[in-house]
Formats: C-alpha cells, sequence, structure tokens
C-alpha cells in the first residue's frame, strides 16, 4: 500500500481523529489523487512556519497539524530553557484564524509555557512588536497573509520579533518532526489555563504603546497640520486587519479626509469582493479606484489581510490614477525619509539600507545618495530581520530602511517584519508634505527617476499545484542549474550566482562563492545594468522569475523589461 493511502486510513480509523474529520475525509473515498495530494507530505515549514490549504489530512492546516506545529516548538522552547518569558500569539480574518490561535496556546500552556493572546485579530506588525515590547521569547501569528480564502498559515517569530532564522528555524523543525504520534500533542482546557495565569489576553494596552511608537516616527508633524485638509486618502483594508489601526493612526496624525471603502471594511474570511486579496493585484483595488475618483483622492491605499503588505495608486498627470509596483512605493518612501533626516540632520555616519537580491538596483543609488552601506540578502523578510539582530548585537551600524519588492517595507527597527500599517502612515505623512511643495506624489515618483535613473522592473510566475507540480517545478530548477544561459536575447550573461550550491560563474571563466545562506536561488547578472532571478516560492505552489532593467526613460525601460521577460521565459520552454 502507498504510504499516503495508509496515513489516510489511520486518520479515517483512528479514535484520536474527531468525527468532523473522519467524514471530511470519508467524502472523498476513492480519489486518489485528492486522497494523494493530502496525505503524500506533512505540511512543511517554509519560509517561517506553516502556510497550506484547511482541511483534513497531514498536507493541510488544521488543528492537527497545527498542535503538531506547536507541540515541537513547546518543546524546543522547553530544550532552551526560556519557557518563562511566554509567547505572543495574534491572528488575522482568515477561516479558522481564531480558532487555530486558540489551539496553539491551549497546546503552549499544557506545556507549561506562557501565552500572550490577542483579544480580536491584529496585524503582523504589531504581532512582531508586541513580542519585543513583552520580552517574550516567541511570537506566532496565524496567517496565510495574501494567499486565496482557502489557505491559512502559522508564522513563527523568535525574541528579536523577527521571523525565525537558521539555525533555530531548523532545530524548531526537528522537533516538529519527532512528533509522529498526535496523541502525543498536550492539551488544556482554558478555563484552567486562564486560572493557572499561562493564559493572558492582551489588547488595548499593547495597542496603544504600538500607534505611540509610530508616531513618534514622523518626521514632518507640522506639515501634516498644515495640509491636512487637503489631502484626501482612500484606503482598504482588503477585509483584513489593518482597518482599525490605520483608521486610528491616520486620525491621530490629523488627517480629516479618509474614506476606507465600505465593501472591504469588515473583516471577512471568504474575502467577498477580490478573487485574491493580494496588492499586488491591480484588480483588487476596483473599487477602492472607483471610490478615489468619487472624493479625488490624492492616494490610494490596501493593505493585504495580515496587513503586513502595501499596494499603493495614485493620481497621474492627466487625473488617472498610477499603480507603483512595491519597489516604487518603498523606493519613494526611502527617498522621503532618508532626505528629510538628512535635512534635519538625523542620518548616522553609520546607516545601513538592507534589501533582498530581486529588488530594485536603484536602492544602490540611494544608500550612495545618503552615504549609506547597503546590504542584499535572500528573498524573505526574515533575513532582513536577522540583519538588524546583528547590528544590534555588533553595535556597528544603524539601520535605516529595509524593503523587499513584494509589496513590504520597514521604515524603523521598532519591528522586525513588514510593516504595512507604518508604511500607510509613511506614504500619506509624504503625500502631505509634497502636496505642500505643490507637487503629487506621482510627480516625485518621476523626480527619482529623472535623479537616479529609470529603473524598471517585472515578476512572471507559473502556478504549478500537488505534488505532481512540486516535481515539475524541481525538474525546471534542475535544467537551468545543469544548463547555465550565456545570453538571455539581448543581454549577455556576466555571471551566474546558484545560491544552493554557493557558486559563482563568471562570462570570463573564473568562478567565485556565494556570501548568503543556501537557498535555491539562480540569478543571473546581465551587462546594461539588467538582472533575472528564478526560485521556487517558498509559501504557494509557484516558480518564480524577477527581471530587472534600467533604461533611458520610462518607455525605453519599459521595452527592455519586455524583451528581458519573453527571453526569460523562452529560456525556460
Amino acid at each position: 500500500m502507498e504510504e499516503y493511502l495508509r496515513k489516510y486510513n489511520e486518520w479515517v480509523n483512528n479514535p484520536y481523529f474527531d468525527e468532523e474529520t473522519k467524514k471530511e475525509l470519508k467524502n472523498i473515498e476513492g480519489n486518489d489523487k485528492e486522497i494523494e495530494d493530502r496525505f503524500y507530505q506533512d505540511l512543511e515549514f517554509g519560509t517561517a512556519g506553516l502556510r497550506g490549504v484547511i482541511g483534513a489530512g497531514t498536507n493541510r492546516m488544521n488543528k492537527y497539524t497545527v498542535g503538531k506545529a506547536t507541540q515541537g516548538l513547546a518543546n524546543y522552547i522547553i530544550k532552551q530553557g526560556v519557557q518563562d518569558k511566554g509567547v505572543a500569539i495574534a491572528y488575522d480574518s482568515r477561516h479558522m484564524s481564531k480558532e487555530f490561535s486558540e489551539e496553539t496556546a491551549l497546546c503552549l500552556n499544557a506545556n507549561g509555557i506562557k501565552t500572550y493572546v490577542f483579544d480580536s485579530l491584529r496585524p503582523v506588525p504589531e504581532l512582531s512588536y508586541t513580542v519585543r515590547k513583552l520580552k517574550a521569547t516567541a511570537g506566532i501569528m496565524i496567517t496565510a497573509s495574501h494567499n486565496p480564502p482557502e489557505y491559512n498559515g502559522y508564522k513563527v517569530y523568535w525574541d528579536d520579533g523577527a521571523q525565525i532564522v537558521p539555525p533555530v528555524d531548523s532545530d524548531i523543525i526537528k522537533e516538529v518532526n519527532l512528533v509522529e504520534d498526535f496523541s502525543k500533542i498536550k492539551k488544556m482546557d482554558k478555563d484552567e489555563a486562564i486560572s493557572k495565569g499561562l493564559y493572558i489576553q492582551i489588547g488595548k494596552e499593547i495597542d496603544d504603546a504600538f500607534i505611540d511608537t509610530l508616531k513618534s516616527l514622523v518626521l514632518n508633524k507640522e506639515v501634516i497640520s498644515k495640509v491636512q485638509d487637503d489631502v484626501r486618502i482612500v484606503y482598504t483594508p482588503l477585509h483584513g486587519a489593518g482597518n482599525i489601526p490605520v483608521q486610528r493612526i491616520l486620525k491621530e496624525l490629523g488627517f480629516t479626509h479618509v474614506y476606507v471603502v465600505p465593501e472591504q471594511e469588515k473583516p471577512d474570511g471568504d474575502f467577498p469582493t477580490v478573487s485574491y486579496p493580494n496588492p499586488e493585484d491591480k484588480n483588487a483595488f476596483k473599487l477602492a479606484l472607483e471610490l478615489a475618483k468619487k472624493v479625488d483622492a490624492d492616494v490610494v491605499l490596501a493593505t493585504d489581510p495580515d496587513s503586513d503588505r502595501l499596494g499603493v495608486y495614485s493620481k497621474g498627470e492627466n487625473g488617472e490614477y498610477v499603480s507603483y509596483t512595491g519597489n516604487m512605493s518603498a523606493l519613494l518612501i526611502a527617498e522621503y525619509e532618508l532626505s528629510q533626516k538628512k535635512e534635519k540632520g538625523l542620518l548616522p555616519n553609520n546607516g545601513a539600507i538592507i534589501t533582498t537580491i530581486v529588488s530594485s538596483n536603484m536602492t544602490k543609488d540611494i544608500a550612495k545618495e545618503y552615504g549609506c552601506t547597503l546590504f542584499e540578502t535572500l528573498t524573505g523578510f526574515k533575513w532582513i530581520g536577522e540583519r538588524i539582530r546583528n547590528f544590534e548585537k555588533n553595535n556597528d551600524y544603524t539601520y535605516l530602511f529595509g524593503f523587499e519588492e513584494s509589496y513590504g517595507c520597514l521604515i524603523s527597527p521598532h519591528a522586525r517584519d513588514k510593516d504595512g500599517i507604518s508604511a500607510v502612515m509613511a506614504l500619506c505623512e509624504a503625500t502631505a508634505y509634497y502636496k505642500s511643495k505643490g507637487i503629487s506624489l506621482w510627480e516625485q515618483m518621476l523626480n527619482i527617476y529623472k535623479k537616479y535613473g529609470f529603473y524598471k522592473e517585472g515578476q512572471v510566475s507559473i502556478v504549478l499545484k500537488g505534488a505532481d507540480g512540486a516535481m515539475e517545478i524541481k525538474n525546471m530548477m534542475d535544467r537551468m542549474r545543469k544548463n547555465p544561459p550565456s545570453k538571455l536575447g539581448n543581454y549577455t550573461v556576466l555571471e551566474v550566482r546558484d545560491y544552493k550550491e554557493h557558486t559563482i560563474l563568471r562570462n570570463d571563466g573564473t568562478k567565485g562563492k556565494t556570501d548568503l545562506p543556501s537557498s535555491n536561488v539562480l540569478y543571473y547578472d546581465l551587462n546594461d545594468n539588467s538582472w533575472c532571478c528564478v526560485r521556487p516560492s517558498g509559501t504557494e505552489p509557484k516558480i518564480k522569475f524577477y527581471m530587472g532593467v534600467k533604461g533611458k526613460s520610462m518607455l525605453d525601460a519599459e521595452d527592455k523589461l519586455n524583451e528581458l521577460t519573453e527571453a526569460m521565459k523562452k529560456y525556460v520552454e
């Protein structure tokens, strides 16, 4: 018998699993492909925890797989001797998020570990902030970020408020994998946990501290006061956790014309008004743009369900609304923050900017302009968090700004993950500042291109679901690894960096070694300030291709990017 069928039969027949789970599994009896997809593997930790489709099975998000992950985490925490510091837990608007947060807390409580559990949904950056504020040993966020409605996830943070990185992540995974018998997962009654002081509910006091911290980061309060009645902001939380904190921070800063998309204001795990609750997706902005035209908004903003990422539109030259990529909005915020700090004499002489290898090369120019050292990391904000931790440990650099192209940035080290709430705040402040100077946000974006060059980036993803898809992604990476190109379209490949094998192969025949952690990533450095990169997603069943160019004008950059994108597609066919 195939191993996945053996596991399926165990779940159907073992009295440990509840009747609702068994009923769901009995309904797929005879559907071999569906059974295989649910049981061909155990749901694995990706970039910082679990993420998968909600449902019964070892390869699904359910109370058993969440319990197994939590028991493994508890075992690790106890072995480290840090169980007395407690664990902070938050969740977003997704289906089963509250239930999974309770399951997580009570498992930890049963292991003698205190938990700080939010009384209702909260954004990722507030969870990260809370871990630091309460000096907890870890944090857990129940979310699947911007994935479709059928997904949920479980992100693990360590004591610095950043997502777990080596060796902590691999050591936790080892402990999780040792939990082979679901009946060994400890549980506790909630009333008992509360009476023993193990289950502690948190809320308003953390909210207040978080908002106060963000307000302290504002650089031009007096400018906001001058133009607060002239700036019109449209915001949508896309049915997620950002609504309350975003409205609160903008109100307390003094903005008087903030319009929230009414159809998307309330939390809803079905995300009924969008096919995909992702601020990268232009379709997610349909209702927000309709409202923006009605109220003549200066800027249109959207956060994803866990509110760590921000999507942006602003009014363009002809009155139409223009979309910003994650690179564009982050670089706009970076230029504003750094230029204002320089003007006010707040730039340290050891300033650092951190970005990822697939983010815009314009970052190098901005870092040079403001005398900062630029650090590049692998994809995933956890690596940016790790760099910040090392800065503090070594006392050698002062963190000023970090971002990744996937619509996430962090304007200060108050948190250690992407912060869509502070990004909204910073962008609205920038909108007010530039309005006070008589220019729009889009005009400032064009000024940045004129100052540094017309950089443009793009991305193509191929979705390949299930066991067959995972194998095809592996085969594609193997083929590219074994057959590195010397040309991509009209571009010469100057060097190929293989971050899995730690190798650099240059076109002059010389070799070198990469200096980042091992990761299944191939990077192609091309002539004419251009580049390509390919990697499997750590959170979704897809393989991702990234491209970047530098043009002499917006149109030239667009043409170059289209040419490079087509060349990359032909290469992987």
